[in-house]
């Protein structure tokens, strides 16, 4: 190896040790537990961290009785850490595909609702003409899947189109479109058999409504709070499994996503009248780094299959292509 790069090489090793490090402190908030995490002897361990403040010119934990929490220095250097570590690893893995180490790793998100519905063929397709293709998949509500791009924490996700999104530093390819619609016990005196239901119906009935984070439970408080009420509850906080569980038993009627009542007889859903409520579907990935080939990869795949699913007419009902 060239002389001139060693040092260089052995200053990058050393500083990705520091992070480490540093990140097993931040998230254990003790010295001892996070030695014990990142394999290595605790006066190591200290000695590094101690490295690093004085690089950075600033102490990064408060150590008070043994108790230890992030100074705002801290707090700065977390979410730069955690995306550092996560290029690196994500470089390595790049590197080794170009010279034919490994397959690659993919790490992709997306709702519960993709989840439980067409995801999970789009990742069948995938693993069947990549099989040497490690896949990684986070279920989260779409806030949340952001966050983790934003942190490095994911190649791609599936997410629910916002304002968030389009401003926030994310490339991102609106996929498909899909209706809310009011989902209900079959065989419930309300809606009864009834087509559609208006918007202003929902003022006097008990909502299942789920836990913060859902992008679901923020357009159903704001489309009520528009329409002059604010919803009543009869439970609130659950996953979409769970909120469907809940409305299958009969605690109300909640506002779901079209696609998640393909494989749930015991459900009906009824479209809303009175207001828009649909949403747009996006494939997205972080802007400051270029997807590896294992993502870009998965994206040809979800693209094939969903194009191929709307000229059959396999999509779910509600749901439509807008793909350009």
């Amino acid at each position: 190896m060239c002389a001139r790069l060693e040092p260089r090489l052995e200053a990058g090793t050393h500083i990705r040790r520091q992070l480490v490090y540093f990140l097993a402190v931040a998230r254990t908030r003790h010295f001892t537990r996070a030695a014990a995490r990142a394999h290595v002897a605790q006066p190591s361990l200290s000695k590094q961290i101690r490295s690093l403040e004085d690089e950075l010119g600033a102490e990064l934990f408060t150590r008070v009785r043994g108790n230890i929490a992030l100074t705002p220095a801290g707090e700065a250097l977390l979410p730069l850490a955690e995306r550092i570590l996560s290029d690196v690893d994500t470089a390595k893995l790049e590197v080794q595909e170009l010279a034919g180490l490994r397959r690659g790793r993919v790490r992709v998100g997306a709702p519960p609702s993709l989840c439980a519905s067409l995801f999970a063929d789009v990742l069948r397709r995938f693993h069947e003409t990549y099989p040497g293709i490690q896949l990684l998949v986070q279920e989260n509500g779409s806030r949340d899947l952001v966050q983790a791009l934003h942190r490095g924490e994911l190649d791609l996700a599936l997410v629910i189109v916002s304002p968030d999104l389009v401003e926030g530093p994310l490339s991102h390819t609106p996929i498909l479109r899909e209706q809310l619609v009011v989902a209900s016990a079959a065989g419930a005196d309300w809606p009864g058999e009834r087509k559609t239901v208006a918007l202003s119906e929902l003022r006097d009935r008990s909502l299942v409504m789920f836990r913060s984070g859902y992008d679901v439970r923020e357009v159903t408080l704001r489309t009520c709070q528009d329409a002059g009420f604010q919803p009543q509850f009869a439970v609130e906080g659950g996953e979409m499994d769970a909120v469907l569980r809940f409305v299958e038993a009969g605690l109300g009627v909640a506002i779901v996503p079209s696609m998640v009542l393909a494989a749930r007889p015991l459900l009906r859903g009824v479209p809303l009248t009175g207001t828009d409520m649909s949403r747009t579907i996006a494939l997205a990935h972080r802007t400051q780094t270029a997807p590896t080939n294992a993502a870009r990869a998965f994206r040809d795949v979800l693209v094939a299959f969903v194009v191929e699913a709307a000229r059959s007419g396999e999509l779910p009902a509600g749901v439509e292509m807008i793909l350009a």
